[in-house]
């Protein structure tokens, strides 16, 4: 019986967290190795990759593609969390803002910039959860992060909510983003909801949903495979010797001059065995799949 490898859809159901939806996941269809592409907060809902069987050696590359997001923001509120989570630590009259003065600070938040992370996140320091500290009351200073926001476009605005899609590079805290923005506005802002429309390869319109995956018995059928969720990255065609080189950890000797960071390797028959490095101006074995030459 050949081994499970490829990727999940889900669109992810309000109020579980992206742990939640793994460990249900793994429990139901009985598969040890289920982990996911990239978090989303029990707030948020919409794409949520999951990694089945070896494809989990894959998350890292998964993750770091582009991301398109809905968040609703709601001004003159600034919670603990950032989110409508949290305990609303200020309140500010908002009812003077306008959908011209939330456009005019769009630029300051757009392209490559500086973000402090929330202090109810995941990250850790010094070993221990950001969000364990802070439910502990201890208070860290934390510091700003490159990320990189390509665009933010107000789809709506319903005072005092906006209603803005997000296309932005990984690790963007979007519940920073919405912080910042209130902040900004002299009003403060927290975000009350959140849908991930796309990560990479993967759209919403797309996802399965969960509890319908779970109850299908031909799930496999929806399982998406590296050719679609690395897609940016160049397939690499090689002929035996090195396809032989490549499954005992070897360099290959012929294939093509890398035109980028990393490349999907394939064996003729067309098996997908390795994710290939560039090293100087040739390829070098990454992470090796020799069951999936199997």
């Amino acid at each position: 019986m050949a081994e499970i490898f490829g990727f999940l859809n889900i669109n992810k159901p309000l109020g579980m967290t992206s742990h939640d939806v793994v460990a249900k996941t793994r429990r139901v269809f009985k598969i040890k190795k289920v982990g996911h592409a990239g978090t989303l907060d029990p707030l948020a809902t919409g794409v949520l990759v999951l990694c089945m069987g070896d494809a989990t050696r894959l998350s890292d590359y998964v993750m770091h593609n582009q991301k398109t997001y809905m968040a609703q923001i709601r001004f003159g509120q600034t919670t603990d969390t950032y989110d409508s989570e949290g305990q609303i630590t200020a309140t500010t009259d908002a009812s003077h803002l306008t959908q011209a003065d939330i456009q005019a600070i769009l630029p300051r938040f757009t392209g490559d910039i500086l973000q402090i992370p929330p202090m109810y996140s995941a990250l850790k320091r010094d070993g221990k959860k950001l969000y364990d500290l802070a439910r502990a009351g201890e208070t860290i200073e934390l510091e700003p992060r490159p990320v990189t926001i390509h665009s933010l476009v107000i789809a709506q605005f319903n005072p005092p909510t906006a209603h803005i899609e997000i296309r932005c590079g990984s690790g963007t805290y979007i519940r920073s983003l919405a912080y910042d923005m209130g902040q900004v506005l002299g009003v403060g802002a927290h975000l009350t909801g959140l849908i991930r429309v796309s990560s990479g390869a993967f759209d919403l319109s797309e996802a399965h949903d969960l509890e319908s995956l779970l109850t299908n018995p031909d799930w496999k059928t929806c399982l998406v495979d590296e050719n679609t969720a690395l897609a940016d990255m160049p397939c690499v065609k090689l002929d035996t010797t090195d396809s032989d080189h490549i499954l005992h950890g070897r360099n290959p000797l012929h294939a093509p001059v890398p035109v980028g960071e990393f490349g999907r390797a394939y064996s003729p028959d067309g098996k997908f065995i390795a994710l290939l490095r560039a090293e100087n101006d040739g390829w070098r074995p990454h992470k090796v799949f020799a069951s999936a030459s199997e």
